[in-house]
């Protein structure tokens, strides 16, 4: 969090120096209480927490991306309750305060688009932890000591309002001349923006296909029609710096820290290396005998394995970027949604849906090098086919979501696919959401007990109970 309180301290700093220089002119103004809002600071102190929704060990093994060399409790679920309430006191509460304003400084650009940004990345903060823990406080949310205990929304209504929030952005957004400062993730770009605001819109829509269909496909035509990230230089990608203050999670994990704790899974090998994926080399480094060989996943402690494959070294470098939504992304949405109705076109729009999405990952992936995709788009088990279109779309799509595993994670969730199976040994199932911060129990009792009341399938606050649209 050190960036963060950087970033918080230049701006006191600032508001400091540049009162005191009008200190003259009205000797009553208070240097520390600043009468317009620097909202793109709030919004890049904000943007400063979105490598967190992907890079975490948890999100990465739900999906059976990594499997623990040491300390493999992780991989058998071991944690059960999970904090969600640095996602609110942080980027939501910085984005809330800028949609409330009423003191925003237009020098930094148009006061729509400050508020229209600071929309979507609250949708997309809200999304995130929705579908992990289900029922959160929302309509009652962000009010800080005005209401400490909010009451919890169901997920159902917070799916609600975030396709309201999403609206309203795509809605007031200025294009022409609207840029924004201090924006590190699109520089201020208001087409990038929007087109990403419409592409979030779009897979949150897709997770209704079980629960509400009617709805996630009306929901989901808006916001393709609206325009959605189109070429992979709009990706929504977090990029790390060569510096310690704005480095790679994995980095620091591996180069740092020394814990070499993280292997690419078995899992994940056995789905590429047959077919000679040409993203293997990327996700894992050979092994000493110069070989991919992935780890069994959730791996009981007492068992000694030492011949696997490393994450990948260009996935963790100082300035490794992280891709949080993707142009193949939502292609393979598209592709689904042929599959299923949705969008026009049938099995003949999913397929080229689907092959270009491949090729758009590898391209993102390898730099642009499409060395070794046709030959690999011609194994049988890789090409469309109208049968399994389902399962290739979801096959595909979970190798390119890598590293980004709570939306992975989240995808198999609504699909169940690819297959996965949890450790032989372990008698436990796949988490299917995270529990509640055992806080919450004493400090917000009577609504904490009537958010577990609520839970759309019944079940315990565990590993266990379903979200909404996670529907059996």
């Amino acid at each position: 969090m050190k960036r963060i309180h950087t970033l918080t301290g230049l701006l006191a700093m600032g508001l400091f120096f540049s009162s005191c220089s009008k200190f003259n002119d009205d000797i009553n103004t208070n240097p520390n209480k600043p009468t317009v809002a620097s909202g793109t600071k709030l919004i890049a102190n904000a943007e400063f927490y979105l490598q967190d929704m992907s890079s975490n060990a948890y999100g990465n093994l739900y999906p059976q991306y990594l499997s623990n060399t040491t300390f493999t409790e992780d991989a058998r679920y071991s944690t059960v309750y999970f904090n969600y309430y640095t996602w609110y006191t942080g980027p939501m509460m910085n984005l809330e305060t800028v949609i409330n304003s009423g003191s925003l400084d237009i020098k930094e650009g148009p006061i729509v688009n400050q508020i229209a940004v600071a929309k979507i990345l609250k949708a997309y903060f809200l999304w995130h932890v929705t579908d992990r823990w289900g029922n959160l406080p929302f309509s009652q949310a962000l009010k800080g000591k005005d209401l400490v205990n909010p009451v919890y929304d169901k997920q159902q209504d917070i799916y609600t309002g975030i396709f309201k929030l999403l609206d309203e952005a795509n809605a007031s957004i200025v294009v022409a001349g609207g840029n924004i400062k201090n924006d590190f993730m699109y520089n201020g770009d208001m087409t990038s923006w929007k087109k990403f605001g419409n592409t979030i819109h779009m897979l949150a829509a897709l997770r209704l296909s079980k629960v509400d269909p009617q709805l996630g496909k009306t929901e989901f035509n808006k916001a393709l029609a609206a325009g959605v990230i189109d070429n992979n230089n709009l990706n929504f990608t977090y990029r790390n710096l060569s510096d310690a203050v704005n480095q790679n999670y994995w980095y620091n994990s591996f180069s740092i820290l020394k814990r070499k704790w993280y292997a690419v899974s078995k899992t994940l090998v056995d789905r590429m290396k047959p077919f000679n994926d040409p993203r293997l080399a990327i996700y894992a480094d050979k092994n000493l005998a110069g070989n991919y060989v992935g780890l069994d996943y959730g791996l009981n402690s007492s068992v000694v394995v030492d011949n696997y494959s490393l994450l990948g070294a260009a996935i963790r470098q100082q300035n490794s970027p992280v891709y949080l939504v993707t142009y193949a992304q939502a292609l393979f949405a598209q592709a689904e949604a042929a599959k299923i109705t949705w969008i026009p076109g049938g099995d003949a729009t999913a397929q080229s849906n689907y092959d270009l999405a491949i090729e758009q990952s590898i391209r993102q992936w390898n730099n642009n090098d499409v060395s070794g995709l046709a030959a690999f788009k011609a194994n049988p088990e890789i090409a469309y086919d109208a049968t399994n279109g389902l399962a290739k779309i979801a096959t595909q799509r979970w190798v390119h979501l890598f590293m980004n595993g709570y939306e992975s994670w989240a995808e198999w969730r609504r699909t169940g696919l690819p297959v996965l199976n949890p450790p032989a040994d372990l008698g436990k199932p796949i988490p299917r959401r995270e529990a509640y911060p055992t806080l919450e129990r004493s400090v917000n009792t009577a609504n904490y007990n009537a958010a577990v009341a609520a839970f759309p399938y019944g079940g315990a606050d565990d590993l266990n109970a379903r979200v909404w649209w996670d529907k059996p």
